[in-house]
């Protein structure tokens, strides 16, 4: 019996200091690597896609063109702007990346660097 695939969403989100296009590039690679490490992927085939929002006080570059310069060149990928919030976390670059997987949401780990930390301590890999 063939085992099940579910599309899930693993969530993630880091800061920078400056709006500078080498800080996001490096701070997306970064996170995205971390995504896949502690989510077991290593193939690109199994992400079905991934968008990605900006504080409305980035705008220096795509963080999309840190996933292409990861190899990510067949992964269908789209950049937003987040929501201006008063108070919100500043410069800051969220994730979505949907991959098809046989883990259960739960087994899912969402990953959260700088001081994007504070986003969502609930989350074990938060930490």
């Amino acid at each position: 019996m063939r085992e099940a695939y579910w599309l899930r969403g693993i969530r993630g989100a880091t800061t920078v200091e400056a709006d500078d296009a080498e800080e996001i590039l490096a701070a997306t690679r970064e996170l995205l690597a971390e995504m896949l490490r502690v989510n077991d992927i290593d193939d690109f085939d199994v992400i079905a896609s991934i968008f990605f929002t900006t504080t409305p006080d980035l705008h220096a570059t795509f963080p999309a063109e840190g996933a292409r310069e990861l190899g990510m060149n067949m992964v269908p990928l789209l950049c937003f702007q987040e929501i201006p919030v008063p108070g919100r976390l500043p410069k800051c670059i969220r994730v979505m990346m949907q991959v098809n997987t046989t883990k259960r949401q739960d087994e899912v780990r969402h990953v959260y660097l700088k001081g994007a930390r504070v986003l969502r301590p609930d989350l074990s890999s938060a930490q």
